[in-house]
């Protein structure tokens, strides 16, 4: 019998929603991965798990730490990821751990939890039936146009993650892309004292932050586009923008900006001459 290699999810800011069953999976590791030894060690204190070894295994270091993984695995003993707040592999490190497991033949199983995105998405009062999950958007860049045109074109309930310092700059490049009346939902501090959802429109939103200091990671949720709304010439000009600023040329913007709208090419032609070179 080959060991087994656990994903152990843990709260994403309220220390009581780690439940009795993560806590015992943990006891019987032999090695605990993990994001952040200091971090970790401190929800193990408080969970009562003592004598397991903790190993660094984030973005630098998760291939390199594969090999201590399988051959403890090859041994019969169980490891177990962890990162610092939610499910191993969902926008934090675990995936390829996970794979280089599956690929070597051993089992891979998990304790099921935390996840912000979830909640996220549950508290925002949108459609739960189909929904997208996009985790950090590219800070910038042709890719970060794309991606943000991809969302405005999307009819499922889109979900991303920003940092408090980036969202504003976020929110307002969404409302170029999608328009000022699309509905979002800002959640930030889930789980935690000060935890606020907050509902509104995209310009609505962009104001709602300007009044205040951006506190806590966020969960961002976007009402997906309705077919029955048309984008009107200043979101096709603010997309294209956007898209300019980001690195894209003239018909790369203009190609984008079509797909995301719905708008005619020649339509987003003409309002993109407008725009100063």
């Amino acid at each position: 019998m080959t060991g087994q290699l656990w994903l152990v999810s843990t709260p994403i800011g309220n220390l009581g929603d780690l439940p009795p069953r993560a806590v015992s999976t943990l006891s019987a590791c032999a090695l605990i991965c993990c994001e952040d030894t200091r971090h970790s060690g401190k929800l193990l204190k408080h969970a009562g798990v003592e004598g397991v070894p903790l190993a660094v295994a984030n973005e630098h270091t998760e291939d390199s730490r594969a090999r201590d993984v399988l051959a403890l695995l090859k041994a019969g003993r169980d490891v177990a990821m962890l990162t610092d707040a939610g499910t191993p592999g969902i926008s934090d490190p675990g995936a390829r751990l996970v794979r280089a497991a599956i690929e070597a033949g051993h089992r891979v199983s998990a304790v099921p939890g935390p996840a912000a995105l979830v909640m996220g998405l549950v508290l925002s009062g949108f459609d739960t039936t189909r929904f997208v999950f996009e985790g950090f958007l590219p800070r910038s860049g042709k890719e970060r146009a794309q991606r943000i045109a991809e969302i405005a074109d999307e009819r499922r309930t889109i979900v991303l993650y920003e940092a408090p310092h980036r969202v504003e700059r976020t929110v307002a490049d969404l409302l170029a892309a999608c328009g000022p009346e699309r509905e979002i939902a800002l959640a930030r501090e889930l789980t935690k004292l000060h935890e606020e959802t907050w509902r509104g429109t995209l310009a609505d939103a962009v104001t709602h932050l300007a009044e205040q200091e951006p506190r806590g990671e966020f969960v961002v949720v976007v009402e997906g586009a309705s077919d029955a709304v048309g984008a009107t010439d200043e979101a096709i000009i603010s997309a294209l923008r956007m898209a300019l600023a980001g690195g894209a040329d003239r018909r790369t913007a203009i190609a984008t900006v079509t797909a995301s709208t719905g708008a005619s090419k020649r339509r987003v032609y003409d309002l993109a001459l407008t725009i100063p070179r």
